[in-house]
């Protein structure tokens, strides 16, 4: 059964916040400005993003659920549309609230809607493009007429001052060699908060665009790649992940400070963009037939726009080159928004009267906590 997304919508919270007051905003370690901020923030090229934080009191604005909440809210799919109308509610999260419940039931509960079937996906950016797919195969398969999926990141929650206690990286040569300062503190001037939906239903709008889902595919090279980016545990000396539960007590796992996000930023520089692109795209596009010159526009979440021309230069060498021109991206004015970017960067499209039918949009969702990567195939009907 064909499947349309009938509408995207995005929340971010509160004003957006400029480079020169992302520390009035999060609060300054020890009372000193970080030293690798204005080599992280050249490299990533972001000038905006947004933080659910009250910039006077530094307490959050928003939870995350809330987040999301206000992204289904502003789902208009059709005339007289209700949140009670929602037959499946699917949620992604790198940052849930709470460890349990699931961050999807967190999430109905913010909406108070009438009872449906709920899911939670968990993970780092793939969760939210997981949650997607999830509610395109239940509509392909008949088991809902509808589904709302979701992705939201309350990423500045624990890069506040009061909240933040990882050791910055020091008398490392970041200026020569900046994804060094990715070890760091490079998370806290690039992630921001906010949050997607998409309403999916087996019937496209009779007014108005639609996108066809053609296929969601996904790939995880963990069986041969070791742990990138994590939170709960620390990494030993052989590459292995220790999570919280196996320190001798929650007291110690917290001096030892394993609730940070960390970034293995040797093993990011040196895999991320060969993973993205070499070993997933070429066995993504024999199995779907997928050439270049078929794709109308490219939307890739990257972290950083450090990584932009570094993907780019993959691309033409496995002969599958996308011109920028069809690139669209809001990175630099968004933030990285983990799971919620694919839903934020296609709202964006989806109101700039850029569309025109039967234009072909590929969507890329790479992560690295242990290497995985998401293409989606969309077609504008």
């Amino acid at each position: 059964m064909d499947v349309f997304i009938n509408d995207v919508s995005a929340f971010l919270p509160n004003e957006p916040v400029d480079n020169e007051n992302i520390e009035k905003i999060l609060g300054q370690l020890d009372n000193v400005c970080s030293k690798t901020k204005s080599i992280v923030l050249r490299n990533n090229q972001i000038k905006t993003r947004y933080y659910a934080i009250d910039p006077k009191t530094r307490k959050l604005t928003h939870t995350n659920s809330q987040l999301a909440a206000e992204a289904i809210k502003r789902l208009k799919p059709y005339e007289n549309f209700s949140i009670n109308d929602i037959e499946l509610l699917c949620c992604g999260s790198s940052s849930p609230d709470v460890i349990l419940p699931g961050h999807a039931v967190m999430v109905h509960g913010e909406l108070g809607s009438n009872s449906c079937e709920v899911v939670s996906f968990s993970g780092i950016c793939i969760s939210g493009i997981s949650s997607l797919k999830y509610a395109f195969m239940n509509i392909a398969n008949g088991l809902s007429n509808n589904a709302v999926s979701s992705g939201s990141e309350l990423s500045c929650a624990s890069f506040r001052k009061e909240f933040f206690n990882q050791n910055i990286s020091k008398n490392q040569d970041v200026e020569n060699y900046p994804e060094l300062a990715f070890d760091a503190d490079f998370l806290r001037w690039m992630l921001s908060c906010g949050a997607g939906a998409m309403f999916l239903s087996n019937k496209k709008n009779e007014n108005g665009i639609s996108f066809k889902i053609e296929w969601i595919d996904i790939l995880s090279h963990a069986g041969k790649m070791e742990t990138c980016m994590y939170a709960g545990g620390i990494k030993d000396e052989n590459g292995n992940v220790v999570g919280f539960r196996g320190f001798d007590s929650f007291g110690d796992a917290l001096e030892k400070n394993v609730f940070a996000l960390r970034q293995d930023v040797k093993l990011l520089n040196q895999e991320i963009a060969e993973v993205i692109v070499d070993k997933t795209l070429p066995v993504i596009a024999k199995k779907r037939n997928l050439k270049p010159e078929d794709i109308t526009w490219f939307l890739p979440h990257f972290s950083s726009g450090y990584f932009k021309d570094k993907i780019k230069k993959r691309l033409e060498a496995i002969g599958f080159d996308i011109p920028y021109a069809k690139w669209f991206s809001n990175l630099y004015t968004k933030g990285n928004t983990g799971s919620a970017a694919v839903y934020i960067i296609l709202e964006e499209l989806y109101r700039s009267e850029k569309l025109r039918v039967n234009d072909k949009i590929l969507i890329m969702v790479p992560e690295s906590g242990r290497f995985s990567t998401a293409y989606a195939l969309l077609t504008v009907v």
